[in-house]
């Protein structure tokens, strides 16, 4: 690794070297222990040589040893497990299968080495010269990087593909002259054929994975674990060409790994799922998490009767029964991803139904699997990705606005999923279909996940976590999350950023977005009314960001932290997200709210038909791809005369909104008008009545408060969290004021938002007989309630404090790590 990118304590280390070998494909076969908190099985990787050789792999040359042996003592690697002869803990349970290759003579799309190119995707890899170019450094051993992390490796060894029945067909085109020296690369090149394939022979390319996974090894391969890493060797292989590309690791997660969560659901029943934490998956699977290192997965996962496994999957995985009452759940994607958004959950999960509301759906939104004869050969013409069966360019299913979807939940939010989550999907995806066309995924199941889940919802391909603190309250906040997460499935997973630091690409457009597509889904709305929840809705986010400003370190406030530096890799390909451990980065909005603003602010100079239509067009031209801001930036300055006539330049971008931090200056010049905004207004008024309302009581008798009783207007859900918000900000509020405040609006029925000023409230003026609905908060909505947690500290009343312990106590143990991290240092 180069000296420059050792990390720091708060950055999080991306190890694995994919400018030598990247993996193209995953085969996961893993047991699901409830009783050890452990996931076990294996995991096979197919990989082609990277960027850095794979022009020399042909001519011989031998490359230099890996960057990543002059960095031994940052990784603190523990020494190479020496290969045993028999390791009881790995004793295989697959079969070995023999098939035949079909699909003789069909047209190969790839490029004249077996490569489905992508030149945008290059860019972002070093371009240093070539390490096989340079003075060859002996004999020494090339060594193969993969991220891992808190991950017990019980053993790995080479897989034997050459051994599959009916494997010919890719082994034709090879001459062998001296069979023991050239048998690995025999081995090498059935993987480069295979992973070669086009993309209209992915059904068998898929089925060719399956059997070539279940195939014997053929030698184990030493391996070293450091704190972030897992490095491989084989004796005597000096080049990533020469080394195993079909590699078989047994291991085991660890109970406390950072990549699960071990937990029981809202029913009591034990669960697991990924958390989405800053390490992603590597104490999953061991893996190559640079966004760089896209590619397509397959998993089988047993668990015990009774559980569901949802993953992140194309397909509807049905069950089979296994002996000994285990069941066995299959699913696989055929779009080439980073291993990041690979997601599992496993739980007692129920799947929700409405007989009544099903029916209603349009007939014609069935997906059935496109057929291996099926004429992909479009998207060379049409896309600019790595060929895989893509939906974009697919007449199918172009004209699908809702695709098939399901809702799981524990068995106790069943009936409540079915009231207020199950009828909004359909109107949520067909808005985003009508914004931005084609959905890039097949399907879409929604988990509602335990109350330890420390945000309000996550998307990852095909599946979305969502907080149960999205159900109480109405429709709003559940309508606005699921938006909001359904915008995800074009930024942030279609369309991914190249550099982890710009998570403004994702989660600013998904937040930008989130108000399109729910003005879309109300399709009662005038203009006129959706103008004023949307300016309604920026003022919120406004005092959001200030305050989050004025609260945070300058550092984290950069939306381009890494600035001109952003998407370079070493030449390894290894790097680092600049500030990617510091826990408190998990509970900041700034990248939401100031990428959220930018658009905004684009949007408002374009007008909103051209910008959303230039969106259309963005995700038409980098679906599949990873992008960095000035993609973006500079297609819709082109594209748009009137951004170019205002003055508007990258750099101009660059310096106002994502390289700096505080407050854009653009964004200064806007509030006032939003403040003016007649939803705004409204609550003012309102607000006014709660302070003369608040003056009277202290002053009055309670027979004369009644004879002065004052009419309070209905007030939509965001307008309630203003409202709240600005009472806030007064000194005192008497308990009478605020016994009626929440009698007038039932607050405690309201949304988590709502109910989240509502305790703020509670706890600035002490208002005892409310102490009930913030400890029901800090149980029952964890993904908000950290905060709540320094409220109560901070007023330094022994019965607020006693509250907060107590309440911590109750959770800590299923609670996230990042968020128990940051309220134990607050409480203690």
């Amino acid at each position: 690794m180069d000296p420059q990118l050792d990390p720091m304590k708060d950055d999080l280390p991306l190890m694995a070297n994919t400018s030598y070998m990247l993996v193209k494909h995953y085969v996961l076969d893993l047991d699901v222990d409830f009783k050890s908190k452990v996931i076990e099985g294996s995991i096979v990787l197919f990989f082609e040589t990277g960027s850095q050789h794979r022009k020399n792999s042909s001519t011989g040359r031998e490359c230099c040893q890996s960057e990543f042996d002059q960095s031994h003592k940052m990784r603190a690697s523990e020494p190479y497990h020496v290969p045993v002869t028999n390791v009881s803990a790995c004793s295989s349970k697959m079969e070995y299968n023999g098939f035949a290759v079909s699909g003789e003579g069909e047209e190969d799309t790839s490029d004249e080495n077996g490569n489905h190119s992508n030149s945008e995707q290059a860019s972002g890899i070093s371009s240093s010269e070539d390490c096989c170019d340079r003075e060859n450094h002996g004999n020494q051993d090339f060594v193969l990087v993969l991220d891992c992390c808190d991950l017990s490796v019980l053993k790995v060894e080479e897989v034997d593909v050459a051994a599959v029945s009916g494997i010919e067909q890719f082994t034709r085109p090879a001459k062998l002259t001296d069979v023991s020296k050239e048998l690995g690369n025999l081995r090498n090149h059935i993987v480069h054929e295979l992973v070669a394939l086009p993309a209209k022979r992915w059904e068998e390319q898929l089925c060719c994975f399956t059997h070539c996974s279940q195939a014997p090894g053929c030698g184990e391969l030493p391996f070293a674990t450091g704190p972030w890493s897992l490095e491989i060797r084989k004796p005597g292989i000096g080049t990533p060409a020469d080394f195993p590309h079909a590699i078989r690791i047994w291991y085991k997660t660890n109970p406390g790994g950072r990549s699960v969560a071990w937990t029981t659901d809202q029913s009591g029943r034990p669960c697991v799922y990924t958390m989405g934490s800053p390490i992603n998956n590597r104490a999953l699977f061991p893996c190559q998490e640079p966004p760089i290192a896209l590619s397509t997965w397959q998993a089988s996962v047993r668990a015990a009767a009774g559980f569901v496994v949802l993953m992140s999957g194309e397909n509807s995985a049905e069950p089979v029964q296994l002996p000994e009452d285990i069941l066995s759940w299959y699913y696989y994607v055929s779009m080439p991803m980073p291993a990041s958004t690979f997601t599992i959950a496993v739980g007692c999960w129920q799947e929700v139904k409405q007989q009544s509301f099903t029916a209603a759906i349009p007939t014609n939104t069935e997906f059935s699997l496109p057929s291996v004869q099926a004429d992909f050969s479009w998207h060379e013409a049409m896309c600019g990705h790595v060929g895989y069966p893509c939906r974009f360019q697919n007449p199918a299913v172009s004209w699908q606005a809702v695709i098939p979807h399901r809702v799981f939940s524990p068995c106790c939010l069943v009936e409540l999923c079915e009231e207020r989550l199950l009828p909004l999907i359909p109107q949520c995806l067909s808005a985003a279909f009508s914004t931005l066309g084609t959905h890039p995924f097949s399907r879409l199941d929604v988990l509602i996940v335990p109350s330890n889940f420390s945000s309000l919802g996550m998307a990852s391909p095909h599946i979305i976590f969502l907080s149960q603190s999205v159900l109480p309250g109405g429709s709003h906040l559940c309508g606005t999350r699921l938006c909001h997460e359904i915008a995800h499935a074009w930024f942030g997973l279609a369309i991914g950023a190249r550099d982890w630091t710009e998570e403004w690409i994702s989660e600013g457009f998904a937040t930008f977005l989130e108000d399109v597509f729910w003005a879309r889904a109300q399709q009662q709305l005038s203009h006129e009314e959706v103008k004023g929840q949307q300016e309604l809705k920026a003022l919120l986010r406004w005092h959001r960001l200030r305050d989050e400003v004025q609260n945070s370190e300058e550092e984290l406030q950069v939306l381009r932290p890494n600035k001109e530096s952003t998407g370079e890799l070493s030449e390894s390909g290894a790097s680092v997200v600049k500030y990617g451990l510091k826990a408190e980065k998990i509970f900041m909005q700034v990248h939401y709210l100031k990428g959220y603003f930018l658009l905004r602010s684009l949007a408002r100079t374009a007008g909103e038909a051209s910008f959303l239509l230039s969106l259309r067009k963005f995700v038409c031209k980098f679906h599949g791809q990873l992008v960095l801001s000035q993609d973006f930036l500079c297609m819709l300055l082109e594209d748009i005369p009137k951004q170019r006539k205002s003055g508007l330049t990258v750099e101009s971008i660059f310096q106002n909104w994502l390289d700096t931090s505080g407050i854009p200056k653009p964004l200064l010049e806007e509030v006032e008008t939003w403040k003016e905004c007649q939803l705004v207004r409204q609550v003012r008024g309102e607000v006014t009545k709660w302070i003369q309302t608040n003056q009277r009581v202290r002053k009055s008798s309670k027979k004369k408060r009644k004879q002065n009783e004052v009419i309070f207007q209905k007030l939509l859900p965001d307008q309630l969290v203003l409202l709240l918000e600005f009472l806030l900000e007064e000194k005192t509020l008497c308990p009478r004021t605020l016994q009626c405040l929440e009698r007038t609006y039932q607050l405690r029925e309201q949304d988590a938002e709502v109910r989240h000023r509502w305790c703020e409230l509670v706890i600035k003026h002490k208002y005892v007989p409310g102490y009930g609905d913030v400890e029901r908060f800090l149980r029952e909505d964890q993904a908000m309630g950290v905060y709540l947690y320094g409220e109560l500290m901070v007023n330094e009343d022994a019965k607020q404090q006693e509250l907060a312990r107590k309440s911590f106590a109750s959770a800590q143990e299923h609670m996230d790590v990042s968020s128990a991290k940051v309220v134990a240092e607050m409480l203690f």
